[in-house]
């Protein structure tokens, strides 16, 4: 379990996050909503030790993670895929999933299989150059990256950015599937509020900063004030 409680962080004199607590357990996603500019990205930097906080605690298990450095936490279990993919197009499907497992215990070919068992279009092509995978395939790629050192914790930023609408659904469906199947601790940072919605458990709805609502996912998504005020969602 992931536990936040008051957390604040500033950048200079902005302050990103006011006072931010949630909760995200094993075997659900917790979805983190809201507009641009609202701290969905800085909150999963601070979870991973990219930024560091002004006040608050960020605990995982019995570990407080402030002042932690970023691959130490990683070695504590938490993954994080930011926004924008990051695989490495020079190099092949497999080249880039052995990166992943590099800091990790894992054995490289039992991870490799069980990545490519878990997300088949990558076994398919696991031998080709990343620059020829589809944006659907990079994020797969993406994921199974995180996944091969065996997290407890996966962190998602905007997984459907770019993504044509089957192709969300598709990713999100794997989403779910993969948090529920392996107990993971899933935190889902989304702009794409409707997407996110089908597949989480709990919901988070941030507005510059703050927050603003935290329940189950369905009751949020049936709030027709955080609807159309903080996610953007018409009926």
């Amino acid at each position: 379990m992931i536990r936040i409680e008051n957390l604040c962080v500033n950048y200079g004199a902005v302050r990103a996050l006011r006072d931010v607590s949630l909760e995200a357990s094993p075997g659900r996603v917790t979805a983190v909503l809201g507009a641009n500019g609202a701290g969905k990205t800085t909150l999963l930097r601070a979870i991973s030790g990219l930024v560091k906080p002004k006040s608050g605690s960020i605990v995982f298990g019995e570990h407080s993670l402030i002042d932690v450095t970023t691959e130490n936490i990683a070695r504590l279990g938490v993954a994080h895929v930011p926004e924008g993919r990051g695989v490495i197009g020079e190099l092949t499907v497999e080249e880039n999933l052995r990166l992943g497992a590099l800091a990790s215990k894992v054995n490289i070919s039992e991870g490799l299989e069980a990545q490519y068992a878990q997300f088949p279009a990558l076994g398919d092509r696991r031998k080709k150059y990343c620059a020829t995978l589809s944006g659907g395939e990079r994020q797969m790629l993406a994921m199974a990256r995180a996944l091969i050192a065996q997290p407890e914790v996966l962190l998602l930023d905007e997984p459907s950015l770019g993504l044509a609408p089957q192709v969300t659904s598709e990713l999100m469906k794997s989403i779910l599937r993969l948090c529920e199947s392996k107990n993971l601790t899933v935190i889902l940072v989304e702009q794409n509020a409707k997407s996110a919605l089908r597949i989480a458990h709990t919901a988070v709805v941030l507005h510059l900063g703050t927050v603003v609502a935290s329940d189950d996912a369905d009751k949020v998504a049936s709030d027709d004030d955080l609807r159309r005020y903080y996610l953007g969602l018409v009926q």
